[in-house]
């Protein structure tokens, strides 16, 4: 049988591994099973989600609200925005589809940092775009303005907080460089973790309201899978002008939120009391991977997510620690395939993080 050949050229996305499959090749009991691989909260979601979806579970023989309206209702007040100018997708993801689909073709040149979010290239290569990326591991947006200038992208994408390294770029310089791109050019400002950039330092976070009052050519995306604990439920969500976002609703497929997943993340939404301690124990716990690697004499990445990049040196392998760790129930994300010698881990729970202290002391 034959296929799509652009489909030659493209990497299946290696998502964490789930615990399900350690349980089954390891033999190892899912309660002692520690996952730190995708950046999910490991406090959970909000309780109050939890209930509120709970009194709804009858409902899951109807279709959902295609409207999105409580869910829109909730980003506009939390955004100050407006309904049109706000797209729900099935995590971020989709959004990022739509986006492809949209905007570029197979004469399109798609621009990104050398080391950042896979599926950005994946969804470029699902229609034969050209992608376009910087040499530097950290977003330098001199570089990135060069290759516009040459190459003319249609798109380019700033992920900020960066995914997989966890640093972020600097607002003004941010702006700055948006303010010199044409405006046939759209630029993605991929925010899955700006939640914690906000509360770590305000200089290097931005919201949507002030970039599409500013510019027209910028779609902002969102996410509720990391700081309000709903990866699960898969929804994510775009924010840009209007005319973006009617032009990606002429993508968008009926029903693509589930009945259930609206419920969690309208409530998610309004439980801000429940987000913010969250991220306030991030940042307690980070502190302690940033003095473990000071003791180990390992490089950290400085990190505004909630995980943290840990860049080991030339006698250390991380395929090898990542291994290591997995054989003994803690699963990580190994970061050798990004072509960097270094492991990213969500950073968890006091337990949870005490536990990798314990098993990476064994090798490190």
């Amino acid at each position: 049988m034959k296929f799509n050949k652009k489909l030659e050229s493209i990497k299946t996305y290696e998502a964490g591994k789930p615990i399900e499959l350690v349980v089954r090749e390891f033999g190892i009991d899912p309660k002692d099973i520690i996952k730190l691989a995708s950046n999910e909260n490991p406090y959970g979601c909000s309780p109050k989600g939890i209930k509120s979806v709970s009194k709804i579970v009858a409902n899951m023989a109807l279709y959902p609200d295609d409207s999105m309206t409580k869910l829109k209702n909730g980003l506009q007040s939390r955004f100050e925005v407006e309904e049109n100018n706000i797209i729900i997708g099935s995590g971020s993801d989709q959004v990022i589809e739509f986006i492809m689909h949209a905007k570029a073709n197979a004469n399109s040149k798609i621009l990104m940092n050398s080391v950042t979010f896979a599926m950005y290239e994946i969804y470029a290569k699902h229609i034969g775009a050209v992608v376009i990326r910087t040499t530097s591991q950290k977003h330098d947006l001199n570089e990135f303005y060069e290759l516009y200038k040459t190459e003319k992208p249609d798109i380019i994408f700033l992920c900020t907080p960066n995914n997989p390294t966890g640093d972020a770029i600097d607002r003004d310089e941010m702006m700055a460089f948006i303010q010199k791109i044409n405006k046939d050019t759209l630029v993605v400002i991929d925010g899955a973790y700006m939640e914690y950039t906000i509360y770590k330092n305000k200089a290097k976070s931005v919201t949507p309201k002030e970039l599409i009052k500013k510019y027209d050519n910028v779609i902002y995306l969102g996410t509720f899978s990391k700081a309000y604990g709903l990866g699960g439920m898969r929804v994510g969500y775009g924010i840009a002008d209007s005319k973006i976002i009617k032009e990606l609703y002429k993508l968008r497929p009926p029903f693509n939120i589930t009945t259930l997943s609206l419920e969690a993340a309208s409530i998610a939404l309004e439980d801000e009391e429940f987000v913010n301690n969250c991220i306030s124990l991030n940042f307690d716990e980070m502190k302690r991977y940033e003095e473990y690697a000071k003791k180990k004499k390992i490089d950290i990445i400085e990190s505004y997510t909630n995980f943290v990049t840990l860049c080991l040196n030339e006698t250390q392998n991380s395929t090898n620690l990542a291994n290591h760790l997995l054989k003994r129930g803690m699963i990580i994300r190994d970061l050798s395939g990004y072509g960097m010698n270094a492991i990213r881990v969500t950073v968890g729970t006091p337990e949870q993080n005490s536990r990798f202290f314990e098993l990476t002391s064994e090798l490190l």
